[in-house]
């Protein structure tokens, strides 16, 4: 543990906060519940609900990101009701799925807001945050994040109510490249990406950032969506002899082959991804080949062990099996969103958008009870703070091979 980790506990926190990071005083209040549930209900419903709308891809190509988000939402918004709420106004959680359509997604904004006028709503994609910011900003009664950590949206300019609980795309690959130019200076890296958009967001911010750190960057290779046969760009990445190739836009397919055909031409690359490719689950899915597999993680996974960490302890008591990166992103977003509400509430202003927002981005150096390893701000859009952790096969985990990169402190 770090000397700065071991001071995270010593910070100040907001009273929502006091109330909430113990996740035995959080036990205790639940059971509490069922001697005086009766009178904390009454007195909760007399109060104005805050609504947390969501337009979550629980079915279609992206329900497996869904359900983790869903739930990560769901248990946050129970841990605040149990402790009473947010000055004494209990959270109402209003999903509808999405199956991941940005139709779907913006439909279902439009019957959120008009029936439930939420000041708090999780957006399900790029297209979606994009498509939808103006109503947003129309509707100026809310905040917005969701599953995307597009580079596009870390602007405050033209995304003001909207924000994202990690790294964008480009400071995910800072943070790997820091880790390289730390690891091995002068290293040659690789990128291969996805030809989307998705895929392309970090590649030329990426290459900037690998010259400034005194990397070389040898090779970019770009595969078509979904695409299956790799050996031609493998052979690629072969003439480039790259100490490191960074996998981004994909989830799964085709990492693995492009890590197993590498091996059995005899590279020593070391591969790594970004955070959709960097699931347990995921990761354990492609077999031998994913041992020693490398990337960058915002939050700490379900089953790390950590002194400072009793966020993760409630979590583990309340869901026993692993849970998702996904479900961490849900629920640190949810946190961080309640949050401001609860700074605004105490500052005595009105839940707007831009009140709201601006409660955001007071938070400095917060305590997020080892979700995240280091107390963690939000200036702006993005939180850009991240660690390493590499596949264990043998052990089952994705175990840290570095300390917490901030890029806020180091540079990029």
């Amino acid at each position: 543990m770090t000397e700065e980790t071991q001071r995270q506990g010593e910070r100040p926190v907001s009273p929502l906060r006091r109330r909430l990071l113990g996740y035995a005083a959080a036990t205790a209040l639940a059971g509490l519940l069922g001697l005086a549930g009766q009178n904390q209900i009454g007195s909760a419903q007399a109060a104005e609900e805050i609504v947390f709308g969501g337009s979550i891809p629980l079915t279609g190509v992206f329900a497996f990101a869904g359900e983790g988000v869903h739930a990560g939402i769901q248990d946050w918004v129970q841990i605040v009701n149990e402790g009473g709420g947010i000055e004494g106004r209990m959270l109402r959680y209003e999903p509808e799925d999405t199956a991941y359509k940005v139709d779907a997604s913006v439909a279902a904004f439009k019957r959120i807001t008009s029936q439930f006028q939420p000041n708090l709503y999780y957006g399900d994609s790029t297209a979606f945050s994009k498509t939808i910011n103006p109503e947003l900003e129309r509707n100026g009664r809310m905040i917005m994040a969701g599953a995307s950590f597009a580079t596009e949206l870390n602007d405050p300019d033209l995304f003001p109510l909207q924000f994202m609980a990690g790294p964008d795309y480009t400071e995910m690959f800072g943070i790997l490249l820091r880790h390289v130019a730390d690891t091995q200076p002068g290293a040659r890296v690789a990128f291969v990406y996805s030809d989307t958009e998705f895929g392309r967001d970090p590649i030329e911010p990426g290459r900037e950032r690998a010259e400034a750190l005194g990397l070389e960057v040898v090779e970019t290779i770009v595969t078509p969506p979904g695409s299956v046969d790799v050996s031609t760009e493998v052979l690629k990445l072969r003439r480039a002899r790259p100490d490191y190739a960074i996998f981004h836009g994909y989830v799964q397919a085709p990492i693995p082959e492009f890590i197993s055909q590498a091996r059995q031409m005899g590279m020593e690359t070391r591969f790594m991804g970004t955070f959709w490719s960097m699931d347990h689950t995921v990761v354990m899915g492609m077999g031998e080949v994913a041992d020693g597999f490398m990337g960058v993680m915002p939050y700490r996974y379900y089953y790390d062990e950590a002194a400072d960490a009793p966020m993760l302890e409630r979590i583990r008591e309340m869901r026993p099996e692993y849970q998702s990166t996904a479900y961490m992103q849900g629920f640190l977003t949810a946190m961080l969103m309640t949050e401001a509400v609860e700074r605004t509430l105490a500052a005595g202003q009105d839940l707007t958008g831009p009140n709201l927002k601006a409660a955001l981005n007071s938070i400095e150096d917060f305590d997020t009870g080892g979700i995240v390893g280091v107390p963690i701000s939000l200036p702006g859009n993005s939180i850009p703070v991240g660690r390493i952790y590499q596949a264990d096969t043998a052990a089952q985990k994705m175990v840290p091979v570095s300390d917490w990169i901030r890029l806020d402190q180091t540079g990029g």
